[in-house]
């Protein structure tokens, strides 16, 4: 099963909170392949859907349009409100 998730640069200085009102989520790319790491926003409803299909080991097809950036990734760590369980933050590792 192939998986793929569309994210967009994030501008700097955003507020989290005001991201997740949008109805985006803070995300960030990093690895040996990534020069530095990258602040990126991701789309609520994607990572949802991601995570429903998505295992800890599933390589993921991460596209950056605005960087030129695509490559493939896992997820490395998944922040969660600890009482709604709403998703607060998501890490990618680049593996290639």
């Amino acid at each position: 099963m192939e998986l793929t998730v569309e994210c967009q640069k994030r501008i700097e200085n955003s507020k989290p909170n005001a991201l997740r009102r949008e109805g985006l989520l803070p995300a960030v790319l990093y690895g040996h392949n990534v020069p530095e790491s990258l602040s990126l926003t991701v789309s609520t409803k994607a990572i949802q859907t991601l995570l429903r299909k998505a295992t800890k080991t599933s390589p993921i097809e991460v596209n950056v349009p605005e960087l030129s950036w695509t490559g493939k990734a896992m997820i490395k760590e998944v922040q969660k409100h600890p009482w709604n369980e709403s998703i607060y933050h998501i890490s990618f590792f680049s593996i290639e």
